[in-house]
């Protein structure tokens, strides 16, 4: 294995809103405690949460909490077993490890990079996809209730659109709409610009769901639904698929503990961090399946009733994750320019990605079933498998063997569930689109 010691293999490849988090060098200003935490509820909240009410209507209120809990559980075990691998490397003697991949890189070498890259690749491009298909269904929505139209169980098909713009469904234009605009986002070169874009994102996900929970409430006091505790075993790995989407950010962990003031208490904040977002979920996931029972959409403000506070959130929502878009997808192109055009800006690279990316969205028709797939394969070999597998080759001469086996116990559950979450997933995906 060979690394160069003080230099550092690759830059950090953030999950959500990287640009205003600093940048991973020891002679900056370090975090303090509040921001600490802060930067990780940015690293970790995102647009999945919206998918969490649907889900919990699918596996049943009291099965969507347990799952949850049991998630967030092992995302903070993984997520510090990453940190403990990186310090034993730091004991070690090697300095300035300021991502995954550089882990990766110094625990298997060019393969173990190659792995965190290529996931992180996957991941990142896997949010766009359904961040597209959220813009997608939200903008139809709109248009459907403009023409005074309820009926949102079409809007599940791109074929079968509930309104249609030319004679086309709507879905499909909205999202070829937001092509040619990606393209001249995605071709600047450095972020910094859009930075301010990713404050807005932030404070438009809090303002939403804030006005999401409280539209919930006044909905469950106004008609109580049929509510199902568990709906059978058949649909716990689609939760666990969401879920792990939603929790997903181990690709931030290791920058975040580097810009850390008191690294000893790193640990402390990362797991309060992740209790509060447990909370914050349950919560959300509980209220929205609570106030629509079974008719639950897969994107909970498509639930909410016709008026222009509902208007506006939806919209922005979109606008928020229109501008997260290229943020999103900046990792995607640092890997394949660096791979297929030797680290050079490539428009047409980068042109190509996007291209995918958005042929992906028009082919998946629900967006909740999208981010179990997402979080059943990548996101688990991500989160689990890879933490896991790295710290039981870098420690296993210092662990102890309750340590040990938890390692392997968590790479044998992320491989298996990895297996058995996507192809339940999958099947989700072809039963919406038969369905709609």
């Amino acid at each position: 294995m060979v690394f160069e010691k003080g230099t550092s293999s690759t830059q950090s490849l953030a999950r959500e809103d990287s640009p205003l988090l600093p940048n991973h060098s020891q002679s900056g200003p370090l975090s303090s405690v509040p921001k600490s935490f802060g930067n990780i509820l940015i690293a970790i909240v995102g647009a999945g949460v919206l998918g969490l009410p649907y889900t919990f209507m699918k596996t049943g209120w009291l099965a969507g909490v347990l799952m949850l809990g049991i998630v967030a559980g092992i995302t903070y075990y993984c997520m510090m077993l990453l940190v403990w691998t990186k310090r034993k490397l730091e004991s070690d003697g090697y300095v300035k490890i300021g991502s995954f991949g550089d882990v990766g890189f110094l625990v298997s070498g060019p393969a173990g990079k190659a792995m965190v890259d290529s996931m992180i690749v996957l991941s990142q491009a896997g949010f766009c996809v359904g961040y597209l298909i959220f813009i997608g269904n939200s903008l139809s929505s709109l248009m459907s209730e403009s023409k005074g139209k309820t009926d949102y169980n079409s809007l599940q098909s791109p074929l079968l659109a509930g309104s249609k713009i030319l004679g086309i469904a709507a879905k499909p234009v909205f999202i070829w709409a937001v092509f040619p605009f990606q393209l001249g986002l995605n071709a600047i070169r450095t972020l910094t610009h859009l930075a301010p874009f990713s404050i807005f994102a932030d404070v438009v996900d809090i303002a939403a769901m804030s006005i999401v929970m409280v539209e919930d409430v006044l909905q469950y006091l106004k008609n109580t639904p049929y509510l199902e505790a568990f709906t059978g075993f058949s649909m716990i790995p689609y939760g666990i698929g969401v879920a792990i989407y939603a929790f997903e950010g181990i690709g931030m962990v290791v920058p975040l503990e580097v810009e850390a003031d008191k690294k000893h208490k790193f640990g402390q904040i990362l797991g309060l961090a992740i209790f509060f977002i447990a909370l914050t979920y349950g919560g959300f996931g509980l209220l929205g399946y609570w106030a629509f029972g079974s008719g639950t959409r897969d994107i909970i403000t498509l639930n909410m009733g016709r008026n222009w506070v509902t208007f506006l959130v939806q919209l922005a929502l979109c606008l928020n994750l229109f501008f997260t878009f290229p943020l999103m997808m900046n990792p995607v192109h640092e890997v394949v320019e660096s791979r297929f055009n030797g680290g050079q800006y490539s428009f047409l690279l980068r042109s190509l990605s996007v291209l995918l990316t958005t042929i992906v969205a028009l082919l998946v028709p629900n967006f909740a079933d999208f981010l179990s797939l997402v979080g059943s394969s990548v996101c688990c070999a991500l989160g689990f498998v890879l933490p896991a597998a790295f710290h039981f080759i870098a420690c296993r001469k210092d662990c102890s063997l309750g340590q040990a086996i938890a390692d392997v116990l968590i790479i044998c559950f992320g491989i298996v569930f990895a297996v058995i979450g996507t192809i339940s997933s999958v099947q989700q995906i072809f039963s919406s689109t038969v369905q709609g």
